[in-house]
């Protein structure tokens, strides 16, 4: 043992030995944190495994440049490089530890208003084993000043430090291979920071978006105001007037928007084993009071549900590649719905029971002006409230509707709902109907979790008519994307009782219910085309508010002269006469292909596209130029994102002293007491 030890020691002793023990102490002491500081949201032993490897590459690379310095410098290199590290982790925890997310090239440029005065209130989030991110650097320090570990001032041959700086390398392809395996597109689809660290490490996180932060910069920095002229140009030549019958129909409201997660307008009557699948959501699309519409599509691209909310609410497109919401969310301008309304005297807040930070919808809500956003940090939360992507949407809603009758009236709420997400797994004491039977494991179990959300949402709107809110209220429900992919064309050809199913009629699967029910509102199924694109122009109408000059390209749903041409991300489009799917145009009636173009036909087929082409590249140069920073809107105050703060503590103390002023929510007006006595759930985990 004795001898083991003299060995360890004088390997110790040469400057390969220390720079060894100080990756070691480095790689496991970061692994350790990432177990104890952070919910990187690990599942199954090769997510682990990688949680494992992710730190070494990038460390040992790192550290490789201290041993290519001579004598002293080395040692004194190496220790500043793992003081530096140890420090951006030790902030990471800290910032992580308020809201669940990383720091950023983004959030540090903002300075202050990027970390909400976090440096004001650092004692009060600190905990004593934060500092063991320090362990390390303290323990190599000690070693050399009393002499433990002597320094090695002899030069390495140039080939060892270049070897290990290659090794490194490596590891990190191996390392990006295996996380690539287990997440197919995780640096070009990325959705939450989380995933990256959890991959690839903190490190690699850093560079990665310090990359993607510079990439974004440049096309910013070169952007000026007159890149909006061809925008303004565009929108004013192809403004629709909306319909002046439903202006202001819903003025003084509240509105709800309720986001029906990968829910399909396929499920609007659907029955299996004899039952309808959705009975409330039908009765509420059949409703006199309710505008339905049967030919609406989602319009989304790789970033599925953040796509729908940045179209619903700003009605601009998804960008082709990633998420707008995570790459631009946080530094961009914008003129969305939250802020629009919030600035005519609506309080305005969305709930969600993830973590915060997931499409970065933490830093983008304060860019889109939402006054509140209510987390997963505001809910009480039990292993068995949570689906994978939140809470069990029967109990978010019921615990959101504890914060709704709190806010001050009127109010515009979105609620984002998580049960029925891919792959459509529930629990068996929340079934209320059998799966499907197509042999498709992913799609039989969508009737399942489409049911449940179909419960929650009964159970929310008796809520509303019980404590009276349904008469002070329109509720604007929307589908986000599909449910099932194309991945899943015989499964959804036997689910649906069809001969076939091919590329064209999965573009006509993309249809998702958009429904808006009121007291008095004329409502009847539309069958007018349109999409997510459309819904901010509509809403406002109905509101009373003015949409003149805004820079948006939807159009009002129920405007008579409307155009109906419904653009794809990837510039696919569909319409009540064509459809244009991977190059290929069909007739919409029929699904039949159009052969034998006509001149005419060429014509009018050749201006759709372009169309689609313009607004798409217009949409996108709004968005990567962040051209709204040098618009000014008439009666419209930018936002500033300093006035805005999340954190629970604050907010609810904001909402507290705003009610004591109003007197205006659904709670003052009963005497300050609860409804939520009136609230009826069937949610087995609340028995417990």
């Amino acid at each position: 043992m004795k001898n083991h030890w003299n060995k360890v020691s004088s390997f110790c002793n040469t400057k390969l030995g220390f720079f060894t023990l100080t990756i070691v102490l480095a790689w496991i002491k970061t692994y350790l944190m990432y177990l104890t500081k952070f919910n990187l949201g690990v599942k199954g032993s090769l997510q682990g495994f990688l949680l494992f490897l992710s730190p070494l590459a990038t460390t040992i690379l790192l550290f490789s440049i201290a041993i290519y310095m001579k004598g002293r410098k080395s040692y004194v290199y190496l220790l500043i490089i793992d003081l530096l590290t140890s420090t951006w982790l030790f902030a990471n925890i800290l910032y992580y530890r308020e809201f669940s997310d990383f720091l950023t090239t983004t959030l540090i440029k903002g300075a202050g208003s990027a970390s909400n005065n976090l440096g004001k209130s650092i004692l009060g989030i600190i905990k004593p084993t934060d500092f063991f991110a320090f362990a390390d650097v303290l323990f190599l320090v000690l070693l050399l000043v009393f002499k433990i570990v002597k320094i090695d001032i002899r030069k390495l041959n140039f080939k060892i430090p270049t070897t290990i700086s290659a090794i490194a390398v490596v590891l990190f392809g191996i390392n990006l291979t295996m996380a690539q395996q287990d997440r197919s597109g995780l640096l070009t689809r990325t959705f939450d920071n989380n995933y990256i660290v959890k991959y690839l490490g903190l490190n690699a996180f850093s560079v990665y978006d310090a990359v993607k932060a510079a990439r974004t910069s440049a096309v910013k920095a070169n952007a000026d105001s007159s890149d909006l002229k061809s925008v303004r140009n565009y929108i004013n030549t192809n403004h629709t007037e909306p319909n002046i019958q439903y202006t202001g129909v819903a003025k003084g409201k509240n509105v709800f928007i309720i986001h029906l997660e990968s829910f399909q307008q396929f499920l609007i009557d659907f029955k299996w084993d004899n039952q309808e699948v959705t009975p409330n959501i039908n009765k509420i699309y059949h409703a006199n009071n309710t505008l339905s519409f049967d030919n609406f599509f989602n319009q989304v691209g790789q970033g599925k549900t953040a796509d729908a909310e940045l179209m619903l609410e700003n009605s601009l497109f998804g960008l082709p590649e990633g998420a707008a919401m995570v790459t631009d969310g946080t530094s961009n301008t914008f003129q969305a719905a939250p802020a629009i309304v919030g600035q005519k005297g609506y309080t305005t807040a969305s709930f969600h029971g993830d973590v915060p930070s997931f499409w970065n919808r933490d830093n983008t809500y304060k860019s889109w002006g939402y006054d509140y956003f209510f987390s997963s940090k505001y809910f009480k939360e039990k292993k068995d409230y949570n689906i994978g992507y939140g809470m069990k949407d029967k109990i978010f809603l019921r615990d959101a509707a504890n914060y709704i009758q709190q806010l001050p009236q009127p109010f515009y709420a979105k609620l984002i709902t998580v049960t029925n997400h891919y792959p459509y797994i529930l629990d068996k004491k929340n079934q209320t109907i059998s799966k499907t039977n197509t042999g498709d494991s992913t799609v039989d179990g969508y009737v399942q979790t489409a049911k449940y959300l179909d419960e929650s949402i009964g159970e929310f709107m008796a809520w509303l008519k019980a404590t009276g809110l349904d008469k002070k209220s329109m509720v604007v429900f929307y589908g986000d994307h599909y449910g099932i992919s194309a991945n899943h064309k015989k499964a959804v050809a036997k689910l649906l009782n069809v001969k076939k199913f091919d590329d064209f009629d999965n573009a006509q699967f993309q249809r998702v219910p958009f429904m808006i029910q009121m007291p008095g509102l004329q409502g009847g199924i539309n069958h007018t085309y349109g999409g997510e694109i459309d819904v901010l122009p509509t809403i406002l109408n109905l509101l009373g508010i003015s949409n003149q000059n805004t820079i948006q390209f939807g159009s009002d749903l129920l405007a008579p002269k409307r155009n109906q041409l419904v653009a794809f991300r990837n510039g696919d489009f569909v319409s009540p006469d064509f459809t244009k799917v991977n190059g290929t145009y069909y007739q919409t009636k029929t699904g039949e292909v159009v052969k034998n173009l006509t001149p005419e036909q060429k014509q009018q087929l050749a201006q759709k596209s372009n169309q689609v082409d313009t607004e798409l590249s217009l949409s996108d140069k709004i968005i990567t130029g962040d051209l709204l920073r040098f618009y000014k809107l008439k009666n419209f105050q930018k936002v500033n994102k300093k006035n805005y703060n999340y954190t629970k503590t604050k907010a609810l103390k904001q909402l507290k002293a705003t009610n004591k002023q109003k007197k205006n929510s659904l709670m003052s007006k009963n005497g300050n007491k609860s409804l939520m006595n009136l609230y009826h759930t069937d949610a087995p985990e609340l028995d417990n």
